[in-house]
This record gives C-alpha cells, sequence and structure tokens, in this order.
C-alpha cells in the first residue's frame, strides 16, 4: 500500500491536554522534520511541537500543501468540534490526510466541499482491497517485530530506529509500517488493525513477503498480547509476520494498560514468555534479541541503572532508542544470525 502526500506538512494536534495521544504528530515531526513547517493547536491544547503556530490560511499562504491529522485517539474516532478544522483546512487548499478509523469522506460535507475545493482527502487506515487469508507458509529473508507491552511504549520509533541503523552499516533492511504514523513517515505499508480480523495474517505476510536470506524486514507492532482490547491485531500480526527476532518494547514506570487501569502492564519476562509460546506457531525458531525502553522519566544515572540492570536480568542488549540508540541490539542481531552485516 503506497501512498502519496504531498509536502510540507502543517500537523493538527486538536485540544489534547498531553502527548499520549498526539504520538502521529510527534512521530512525524521527529522523522520529517524537513517536511513540517507549523502545528494547528486548538484552545486546551497541553501539547507544543516547537513549530510555528498556524491557520489552514496561514499555512497555505506558507506553502503548506496537506493538513495531518497529528491525533490518535481512543477508537480512532473524529470528534464533532473538530471536523470545522477540517473545513477550514480544505477551504484554504489543503490536502486532508488522517489515519483514523472514522473515514474522512463520512464527515458529512467534508467529501463536497474537498471536490469543490480540488484538493484529496487520504484516508491512511483504508487497507487494500481482496487481501488473502493467511497461509502459514515459511518464506526466505529475516523478519524483526517490535512486540509492546501496551500501546505507544515505542515500537513505532524502535522499529525506525533499528532500520535505519542497519541501513546504515549497509545491510539489507527495511521499515515495515504497520499503523498511519508509520505509513505517513514511510509512505508506504499496510494499516493492519483496519483490516478485517480473517485476513490479518495475510496481510502481515503481503507486508513482508519472501526476500534474500539477508535481508531483513524490521517491522512495526502493534497493540499488546497483553491488551484487553487489541491483543487481536497483535495476535494476527504475530503469526502473519513469522518472525524470526522480535524486540520487546516498554516505558519504564508504567504499570498498568493505558486507559484500563484494572489490567496490568506485563513483565518483560511475561512477554517474551507469551510472544515465543504463540509465535513458535508459524515459526518454531522464534527469539527475543533485545529490549527497547522509554526512560525519558529518569535521570541520566537513573537510566543507566535500569537499562544495565535490565539487561543483565535477561540477557539481552538494553536499549533507549532515543538516549542510547539501538546498535546493540543490532550487534546482538549480526552476533545471532551470523555476522550478515554487508
Amino acid at each position: 500500500m503506497q501512498v502519496e502526500i504531498k509536502p510540507p506538512y502543517l500537523l493538527f494536534l486538536g485540544d489534547e491536554p498531553g502527548v499520549g495521544h498526539v504520538k502521529t504528530a510527534m512521530g512525524i515531526a521527529f522523522w520529517r522534520p524537513d517536511a513540517c513547517l507549523g502545528q494547528l493547536r486548538l484552545p486546551g491544547s497541553g501539547v507544543d511541537l516547537g513549530l510555528p503556530d498556524m491557520t489552514p490560511e496561514e499555512a497555505a499562504l506558507a506553502g503548506v500543501k496537506t493538513l495531518i491529522w497529528g491525533v490518535a485517539g481512543v477508537g480512532g474516532m473524529i470528534p464533532e468540534h473538530w471536523t470545522p478544522t477540517l473545513f477550514s483546512a480544505v477551504e484554504a487548499g489543503l490536502d486532508v490526510c488522517a489515519g483514523t478509523h472514522t473515514s474522512l469522506t463520512a464527515v458529512p460535507g467534508l467529501e463536497e466541499a474537498a471536490k469543490k475545493a480540488g484538493v484529496r482527502l487520504i484516508d491512511i487506515r483504508t487497507p487494500p482491497k481482496d487481501l488473502p487469508v493467511g497461509t502459514g507458509e515459511r518464506r526466505s529473508g529475516k523478519r524483526l517485530l517490535m512486540a509492546g507491552t501496551d500501546c505507544v511504549v515505542g515500537k513505532k520509533f524502535s522499529a525506525l530506529a533499528i532500520a535505519k541503523e542497519m541501513t546504515e552499516r549497509g545491510m539489507k533492511a527495511d521499515f515495515r509500517a504497520t499503523g498511519q504514523t508509520g505509513i505517513m513517515i514511510s509512505g508506504g505499508g499496510m494499516p493492519i488493525d483496519a483490516v478485517v480480523s480473517d485476513f490479518v495474517s495475510g496481510a502481515a505476510e503481503l507486508l513482508s513477503p519472501a526476500n534474500d536470506d539477508d535481508h531483513w524486514d524490521v517491522i512495526e507492532g502493534q497493540g499488546s498480547l497483553f491488551h484487553p482490547g487489541y491483543s487481536a491485531v497483535t495476535l494476527g500480526l504475530l503469526h502473519g509476520s513469522q518472525p524470526d527476532a522480535f524486540v520487546v518494547c516498554n516505558e519504564v514506570g508504567r504499570e498498568t494498560i493505558d486507559a484500563y487501569p484494572d489490567f496490568p502492564v506485563p513483565s518483560i519476562e511475561e512477554l517474551i514468555k507469551m510472544t515465543v509460546a504463540i509465535g513458535r506457531v508459524t515459526n518454531p525458531d522464534v527469539r527475543c534479541v533485545g529490549v527497547s525502553l522509554i526512560t525519558s522519566s529518569l535521570s541520566e544515572a537513573e537510566r543507566h541503572s535500569v537499562l544495565s540492570s535490565t539487561a543483565d536480568e535477561i540477557g539481552l542488549p538494553c536499549v533507549d532508542p532515543v538516549a542510547t540508540g539501538v546498535a546493540p541490539i543490532v550487534d546482538y542481531l549480526n552476533d545471532t544470525f551470523g555476522g550478515i552485516e554487508q
């Protein structure tokens, strides 16, 4: 699934009070800073990406081509009180790109307004038609999947960082996006959580097809096997991607599943055990190759202590992809899989 999103962008942040649900805008601002000219915040917003605040009209005059819906809220809905901004954007001559489960074309009158203005409505979460059922057949190439203890624990960021580290070393590697933000960053991928459940594994197989034996598909994970709402998509992605290896992603200090206070976040050991047990259905040799932690709440000394102790306890490299980089995980992959670095 390839998409064309015309840069530069205006990132829409809505009136979100904190960064938890603004991961789309934050991800694009970090990985595509050259393409981001401004941000659009509504009254009550508690998020600032450090970009100039602009209205759609001001953005159009500055050369912006696309308004990016930068919010990934629970359920992927479009709040009614945010829709006037969408109309303002199309009337200013901007394309609108969103990864919401609610289609932009489902907003009453928006499609007609876009046609009148000659701009596009781009729904990232519209999967390809005629997806197959998963076959479970083994295929050539190597696959590395991000496995999270919860949502919003750095799965996308870790996958992008690892793929970047690999390619900078001359290794054959591709980042495979499975969510709206990753697709917007990379220009292609599969909106796996919008696929009908019977076809999730098949979609994951298409996303990571047969390849050279020394090629790595670095696959963005979704949800968590321990998530009471989103575990189904995680399971289908795990079976379909047939990972040779996986990296556990977690946020230090998080005790309960986000928005599910009665459900504790699993330990890293629990997640490794569960992922291996379920992953062996389609790849008997699946193994964990590292841990990626969000440690932004810690001091430098505390971070060093947590990363070191976790690495010792698990017996695998442990990194913070922002603070320390992911080189130790790539080193471990090369050592474990026969030194395939080119």
